[in-house]
């Protein structure tokens, strides 16, 4: 397998360069490097939690892999991607289905210029213009495939042009509505630029940024009442933006703008209002402190190749949370997603550590990190007294820059405390109140405003060099949605090869007593150099797994699954 890519890969090498490469150079003198992974389920049916056949689609076996391959020759790279959904994970698009190489790339590179063709992954600045990216577990891949042009004329510099069509599962390009995308780039260190900066302590860099989008106008049809219009669209999209970065011994402070001009979509129920986002981060540190404060404006800033589809996928932006994320079972019961309809959110964080051999820290210190975060809807107001907000066809509503609207979307504050007693025990400790907007960021009208404490303990215990011991203790209290949850978990670990966990969430405070149900699991892995394994039995609780806003939801489901990761 591995000599067939190498050929393949040598054959478009010398395709490129002509008379530059010997095959005998190519193969012996390049680097290889690669990937590999296996997620496997076999599902089974569960009476208690109301998993049958059909629950699984007749399909009990499912499989998600995909193999890597990279490939370095001096100046010269190349690689590609074999995935395969023999059928999906639950949870993951159905549209997945089936197996090819959707990803291969040739690149060449030098200090001037470096070229790409085929897919790639780019991102300007924090991504609010342009962001390609994929996300293995949340079945998230949004990759361009095109040309993508990165131009280094001087030191300091960095110019990038990206043109192609983003990735929309299996579908070729010819056959679905997505749109062309191309994008403009310019990254500039000021210091690195000019010599009379270069040892200025005030490091500054700015940058900006332009990204277009082509999709044909369908002349889509609408009705509102009893009468029927068509809607003319715009056939290119543009959206641009501009950040500036400045950082001042422990100061760093970031801002990053962006707008797009009118961009009637599904996401959006068709309305051609102009559309704003704003990140602004600023933080300090110093030895044992650090503080982040962090605020974000979001005004109808959905930006899809597709304007037709409204799930995960061709989305050519990112707007960044700003929230924490959580690792711990119970406090990512709830996570938040990215409005894109408009939001407006505020967050900070402290950290600090108290010194070693003081009164409080003891013999090896103390760790307290304190965090806050709140998000709401932004203040919306009619364009005019006969058009209600949000209306087909016109511009929407009105906003002022920076509003900030009364409902709460996500709320959440934490305490965190972190302390190592001797030199074999690390204890973690931490409380949580969160405000979780269900209605909002799941889309169920119907359904209440969580709120929710929660606490956790996480102690581990290092018996000797090779074997370490980890205890979990979580409780998640609430009067709304499912109840009270408690969790409990246990895992062994014998270096450098063996792992086992036990662990079980039991919703013993759900009102529904048919639902008081245990979600075990049991685990056990095993490592082998860069190859691991793992194989677990158990239930999974349905829910929303979420990465930096973007979210995917993951159904109930009961049996074994097994893990395999390997790189070389």
């Amino acid at each position: 397998m591995k000599k067939l890519v190498l050929f393949c890969i040598g054959i478009a090498a010398m395709a490129l360069f002509p008379g530059r490469l010997k095959a005998q150079d190519f193969l012996k003198n390049a680097q290889v490097t690669g990937s590999f992974q296996a997620d496997a389920a076999l599902y089974q049916k569960d009476a208690a939690m109301g998993i049958t056949s059909e629950s699984i689609n007749g399909q009990p076996v499912r499989m998600n892999g995909f193999t890597e391959v990279n490939y370095e020759y001096k100046n010269f790279y190349a690689g590609m991607r074999f995935e395969a959904y023999l059928p999906p994970l639950l949870g993951y698009d159905p549209s997945y289905l089936g197996a090819g190489v959707p990803y291969w790339y040739v690149k060449y590179k030098n200090d001037l210029l470096e070229v790409t063709a085929g897919n790639f992954y780019e991102q300007f600045g924090q991504g609010m213009t342009f962001r390609t990216y994929q996300e293995w577990t949340l079945g998230y891949d949004n990759s361009m495939r095109g040309l993508r042009v990165k131009f280094m004329p001087s030191k300091g510099i960095t110019l990038t042009g990206v043109y192609g069509f983003q990735r929309f599962f299996w579908t070729p390009f010819q056959n679905n509505n997505r749109g062309i995308v191309k994008g403009i780039d310019g990254d500039f260190n000021l210091n690195d630029m000019f010599s009379a900066l270069s040892d200025s302590k005030l490091k500054i860099t700015i940058g900006g940024s332009f990204v277009s989008d082509y999709q044909k106008d369908k002349n889509m049809p609408y009705v509102i009442g009893d009468k029927a219009y068509t809607l003319s669209l715009p056939q290119n999209v543009a959206c641009y933006g501009g950040r500036l970065n400045l950082n001042y011994a422990g100061l760093n402070f970031y801002t990053e703008y962006a707008h797009k001009i009118n961009d009637p979509s599904k996401m959006n129920e068709y309305i051609y209002k102009p559309g704003n986002a704003i990140l602004v981060d600023l933080t300090y540190s110093r030895k044992n402190l650090g503080i982040e404060l962090k605020s974000k404006w979001i005004d109808n800033f959905s930006y899809k190749s597709d304007r037709s589809y409204s799930l995960n996928g061709v989305d050519i932006n990112y707007l960044p949370a700003i929230n924490k994320e959580h690792t711990y079972a119970l406090s990512a019961m709830y996570p938040y997603a990215t409005q894109t309809t408009g939001e407006a959110g505020i967050a900070g964080s402290v950290v600090y550590t108290i010194p070693k051999n003081s009164k409080l820290g003891g013999k090896n210190g103390l760790t307290i990190e304190v965090d806050f975060s709140q998000v709401n809807s932004i203040k919306k107001t009619p364009v005019n007294d006969t058009t209600p907000i949000g209306q087909t066809g016109t511009l929407g509503y009105a906003a002022n820059f920076y509003s900030i609207g009364n409902e709460v979307y996500w709320q959440e504050t934490q305490v965190d405390v972190t302390k190592k007693i001797g030199k074999k025990v690390k204890c973690i400790f931490e409380y949580l109140y969160q405000t979780y907007n269900k209605a909002v960021v799941q889309g169920h009208p119907e359904d209440p405003i969580i709120y929710s404490n929660i606490g956790i303990a996480d102690v581990t215990f290092n018996v000797n060099k090779k074997l370490s011991l980890r205890w979990e203790l979580q409780g998640l209290f609430t009067k709304q949605d499912n109840g009270n949850w408690a969790e409990g978990m246990m895992e062994v670990t014998i270096s450098p090869k063996w792992f086992f966990s036990l662990s079980d969430q039991y919703n013993y405070g759900n009102s529904d007593a048919s639902k008081q149900l245990n979600y075990y699991n049991v685990a056990a892995g095993f490592v082998y150099n860069t190859t691991r394994i793992q194989l677990a039995y158990g239930r999974q609780r349905e829910g929303i797994i979420c990465v930096g806003g973007v979210c995917r939801y993951v159904p109930q489901s009961s049996g074994f699954t097994l893990t395999v990761t390997s790189s070389f």
